[in-house]
């Protein structure tokens, strides 16, 4: 848990399922602690479902994000950002000696909460920035259009740009 979050509280429980294999959860809380006037609380829920098959396993990971973020700074003033992220991904992979279930839902996890954090991060947090950013903005809206349609000009030129012209 230190390792990715500097902190925080987790908690792991597992059980066997009546028909099949098992099953678990991982549970993890992260609270910011204010500093930077940034106050905030990370949950992450990870259920999982384990069907074993002789040497192999097949998992079943749904895991949910919810995060809440206060800002209050001087030049914005005080903002509020909330919101949750479910995403559900299913795997097969061996058990052996070197690679047991923990291993291989560990990696499992890590990489599920990876790709939910660069979504949050990317689509989310760009797209609330860029709508703020345009709120509070004090260009005109038609000079920023038109700023888009030439990056956009720029980009469509710039991909276009095979490996013999550059």
């Amino acid at each position: 848990m230190c390792r990715y979050f500097d902190g925080g509280v987790s908690s792991v429980y597992f059980w066997e399922l009546q028909d099949y294999g098992f099953a678990g959860i991982v549970l993890l809380k992260k609270i910011g602690d204010g500093t930077k006037n940034v106050k905030g609380c990370w949950d992450s829920i990870h259920v999982i479902e384990i069907a074993e098959r002789s040497r192999q396993a097949h998992y079943k990971l749904t895991s949910t994000v919810m995060l809440w973020l206060q800002t209050s700074k001087t030049g914005s003033g005080m903002m509020n950002l909330g919101g949750s992220l479910t995403r559900q991904v299913e795997q097969d992979s061996a058990v052996t000696d070197s690679t047991p279930h923990l291993v291989n839902i560990g990696r499992l996890i890590e990489e599920q909460e990876s790709k939910m954090r660069m979504t949050l991060n990317e689509i989310y947090f760009g797209k609330t920035k860029k709508v703020v950013s345009e709120l509070r903005s004090m260009e005109k809206a038609s000079d920023i259009r038109s700023r888009d349609v030439l990056t956009q000009e720029i980009r469509t030129a710039v991909a276009g740009r095979g490996p013999k012209d550059a």
